[in-house]
């Protein structure tokens, strides 16, 4: 364990007690706009779990998607906010027994290879740790810690991922906003200002968009959308403008909600593609399982409500699928997936006592 890899963010360490150093986990969600990490207590697992759940301390800092701020930048935020939880709930690396990082941008095992063996640089060596896909988390918090189903996440990136009981895992989507994550909020966003541009020189029709992006944003030509986008593209920043989107297709808006509409069958398209490989309709199709949907654009708006027509459209051919909205967050359910693996370790390592 390296004391201080990330310059002094440790030095809280030295104030300490031993004695109050009771055993704990650690789930991090990282996603592309923020990360979160959630400090909990080990508990034993019990049917139902206690609600509310003992969260000892919730930490946040920014984006943490190596893919888009570079893999030193996102080291640097994962290392302090995991520094900043174990401060607020009064511990030390040496109280943790179990650590599952999710991260977006997670996407192949060299991946998650290089990311455990910066971890094991942090931790002591017994500690547990366990790297997955941001998605894997968001699936646990709507299935408190079980990895069964699957989870559409529609932020500002997208992706549906799902497992089967037997362990079996599948994707669809997710590859970011240059490969196509079409029904993401930066997907909308950026078709949105297409449109706008689009109808500026003639090759679009006239859209509601115009305006409203053009307040929104305090420019005064379309002209200047240009120079607006690639100022700072960042994937966060373009999909904070979905509302503008929405409230252009609540108010009529065909340009606005054609790209709705798109956006939707794309996100169902996700979430059908990820259930057709790993059978979790069965042979008829009418078999149950859980659909956990995340995310800011599945929320619900006042008319124009993306998730429940995403729902509707994948009702069509999978009965069985149950929508479920987390009452928990991501962080949260990545610490009971943490707390989940290193109870069955214990319970293996018994065994083969």
């Amino acid at each position: 364990m390296k004391r201080y890899r990330n310059g002094g963010i440790w030095d809280f360490e030295h104030q300490v007690p031993l004695s109050s150093n009771r055993p704990v986990i650690l789930g991090l969600d990282g996603g592309t706009t923020s990360t979160v990490c959630i400090c909990m207590p080990i508990m034993p697992l019990s049917e139902p779990l206690p609600d509310p759940l003992p969260v000892l301390a919730r930490a946040l800092a920014g984006c943490s998607n190596h893919n888009s701020v570079g893999e030193t930048a996102a080291r640097e935020t994962l290392e302090e906010v995991m520094a900043d939880a174990l401060s607020k709930s009064g511990s030390s690396r040496s109280a943790v027994r179990a650590v599952c990082l999710a991260v977006s941008g997670v996407n192949h095992p060299t991946d998650q290879q290089r990311i455990l063996s910066w971890l094991r640089d942090i931790f002591p060596g017994q500690v547990k740790l366990y790297v997955r896909n941001d998605a894997v988390a968001a699936l646990a918090s709507g299935t408190m810690g079980k990895l069964h189903g699957c989870v559409l996440i529609a932020g500002t990136g997208t992706i549906a991922y799902g497992f089967t009981e037997d362990g079996r895992e599948a994707r669809a989507a997710g590859a970011g906003p240059v490969l196509g994550d079409w029904g993401s909020g930066y997907g909308i966003a950026a078709q949105a200002l297409t449109a706008v541009i689009r109808a500026h020189d003639g090759r679009g029709p006239h859209t509601m968009l115009t305006s409203t992006i053009l307040q929104t944003l305090d420019l005064s030509s379309a002209d200047e959308v240009i120079g607006w986008t690639y100022a700072d593209p960042s994937w966060a920043r373009i999909a904070a403008l979905v509302p503008v989107v929405v409230s252009c297709a609540e108010a009529g808006d065909e340009v606005a909600n054609k790209i709705l509409k798109e956006a939707v069958q794309e996100l169902a398209i996700s979430v059908k593609a990820v259930v057709q490989r790993l059978g979790l309709c069965g042979a008829d199709g009418k078999n149950y399982f859980p659909l956990v949907m995340v995310g800011g654009v599945l929320e619900a708006n006042q008319r124009w409500d993306i998730g429940k027509e995403v729902m509707s459209f994948i009702s069509k051919d999978y009965s069985g699928a149950l929508p479920i909205r987390p009452k928990v967050e991501p962080a949260v359910g990545a610490a009971l997936l943490a707390l989940n693996e290193f109870m069955k370790e214990c319970v293996q390592e018994a065994y083969r006592r």
